[in-house]
C-alpha cells in the first residue's frame, strides 16, 4: 500500500490512470448531452434565421432534432456503462475490507484450531494412560 504526503493511501499509477479515464469520460459525456440539449431546445423554439423555405427549414429542423436526440440516448448509454465500470472496478478493488474480513476470520480460525489441538493433546494423554493402566491390568491379570 503506498502511503502519500498527506498520510492518506496512494493508488498505483495503473489505478490513477483508470479512475483519470473514468472521469473524463464522465465529463465528456455530460458535456456532450448538455450540448445535444440545449441545440435540441433552439432548434424547437425555432430559432435562427434560414434562407430556406419554412417546410424545408421544418424537416431539416426535424432531422437535426433526431440526430440530437439520438447523440443524448448515446451519451446516456456510455453513462450507463461507466456506472457499470465503476461498480465493477470497486468490486475488483476493495481489497482492504476483503483483507480484513480474511484476517478476521483466519485469527478466528486459527484459535479454534488451537483450542481443538489442546483438547486432542489431552485425549490423546488420557487415553495413553487408560491404554497403559489396561495393559498392565492385563499382565498382571489371573485371568490371561
Amino acid at each position: 500500500m503506498l502511503i502519500n504526503m498527506s498520510g492518506q493511501r496512494a493508488l498505483p499509477q495503473s489505478k490513477e490512470a483508470l479512475l483519470k479515464s473514468y472521469q473524463t469520460r464522465l465529463k465528456d459525456d455530460v458535456k456532450s448531452i448538455l450540448e445535444n440539449f440545449e441545440e435540441t431546445v433552439k432548434l424547437a423554439r425555432g430559432e435562427g434565421d434560414s434562407q430556406l423555405s419554412k417546410t424545408t427549414q421544418c424537416e431539416q429542423d426535424t432531422y437535426e432534432m433526431q440526430v440530437r436526440a439520438a447523440n443524448i440516448v448515446r451519451a446516456f448509454e456510455s453513462l450507463m456503462k461507466l456506472v457499470s465500470d465503476i461498480k465493477q472496478y470497486l468490486i475488483l478493488n476493495d481489497f482492504h475490507s476483503v483483507n480484513e474480513a480474511i484476517a478476521t476470520n483466519s485469527q478466528l480460525f486459527r484459535a479454534t484450531q488451537r483450542d481443538c489441538d489442546k483438547k486432542l493433546m489431552k485425549l490423546r494423554d488420557e487415553m495413553a494412560l487408560d491404554l497403559y493402566d489396561l495393559e498392565e491390568e492385563y499382565y498382571t491379570s489371573i485371568f490371561k
